[in-house]
């Protein structure tokens, strides 16, 4: 007897990641890096304390985003806040991880390097993946991953 696929049983299935929303202890320093060191191209003018920066296509019409929040401005209390937003091993957030080519990775290197921007390579031969992780103006790592070719890939869609 086949088993039941969860997806129909469940009515849904997530397809891709939307966003990632990180709460700013200095907004303009985050804003800074994420459009000027990483290249991120800015949705909108952050003028209300949020900016968007558009990752990629997503799925379904919403844009994949890396949404930054200022931890001062003025906001709906949607989400629960308090105090200064936590970095680092204080942090439930371990790592931002955004997808490059692996030819791009030598390209960051460089530029990381004209920018006095340190960062650290490692490697994930047990998928195939290599990082090189650097960290934002807050603190929160950051790491630009390409898969290697060299293990198992996933190139599938789950359409």
């Amino acid at each position: 007897m086949p088993e039941p696929d969860p997806d129909a049983a469940r009515g849904f299935q997530v397809r891709a990641l939307g966003e990632v929303a990180i709460r700013c202890r200095d907004f303009a320093a985050m804003v800074r890096f994420y459009r000027d060191t990483l290249g991120l191209r800015p949705l909108g003018d952050g003028a209300s304390g949020i900016q968007f920066f558009r990752i990629g296509a997503g799925y379904g019409g919403h844009t994949t985003v890396l949404a930054l929040f200022d931890n001062t401005a003025p906001q709906r209390d949607v989400h629960p806040r308090g105090g200064r937003p936590q970095t680092g091993a204080a942090s439930s957030l371990h790592h931002i991880a955004l997808t490059v080519g692996l030819e791009e990775q030598a390209a960051a290197i460089r530029w990381y390097e004209t920018r006095d921007q340190p960062y650290r390579i490692e490697e994930f031969p047990w998928i195939g993946w290599r990082g090189v992780f650097t960290t934002d103006p807050d603190g929160n790592t950051v790491e630009l991953v390409a898969a290697t070719g060299e293990g198992p890939s996933d190139d599938s869609t789950g359409d």
